[in-house]
């Protein structure tokens, strides 16, 4: 099964996904599409997200069983950490002049 989650998503990206995949939730497609098919379609989601985020979640041969790929701004990022993939919140910069970064 493959799950992609979408937000902030410019238009015509779900129209896209439903094509392939069934929407269970406002900007939750799931499906069983062919690893040929879910390539091209995160290859079109990851050039045209623009400032939205998507998380794409596959069947993957590893530990847990699955992988995840992820694109657009501000978004998590799979860490392997020992072959186990973890989320990592992205780093703000920091303003040198604010009170927190003293």
């Amino acid at each position: 099964m493959t799950v992609i989650i979408l937000v902030a998503a410019p238009e015509g990206l779900r129209g896209h996904l439903t094509r392939w995949m069934v929407e269970a939730s406002a900007g939750v497609f799931v499906g069983n599409p062919s690893r040929r098919i879910r390539d091209r379609l995160w290859e079109l989601l990851a050039t045209r997200i623009g400032d939205g985020q998507a998380i794409l979640i596959e069947p993957a041969a590893n530990e847990q069983g699955w992988a995840v790929r992820t694109a657009g701004r501000d978004r998590w990022q799979p860490v392997d950490f020992d072959g186990l993939i973890l989320s990592a919140r992205p780093q703000k910069q920091l303003n040198e002049n604010s009170p927190s970064a003293r």
